[in-house]
């Protein structure tokens, strides 16, 4: 059991730190899950990631296409 501070804040138990391999300065998420009840993971866990890999993956194209010469190729003009 943790009580939370004015500030908002709570300690993470060690069991559960030790679990998740959770580190000082390490981030982690909340969620809720559809029970409604929250769902503490560290930020950079493989289910994170899974979630938002279009998120992840958006922006990193370093090819230099333009769309013209793109639709193009894809049309084989």
């Amino acid at each position: 059991m943790s009580t939370i501070t004015v500030k908002g804040q709570v300690t993470v138990p060690k069991p559960i730190r030790d679990a998740l391999g959770l580190t000082p300065g390490a981030r982690v998420d909340f969620d809720l899950d559809e029970q409604g009840r929250v769902v503490l993971r560290r930020a950079d866990a493989p289910e994170k990631r899974a979630r938002d890999r279009f998120e992840a993956a958006r922006g990193k194209a370093d090819i230099p296409w333009r769309t013209d010469a793109l639709m193009a190729l894809l049309r084989g003009d």
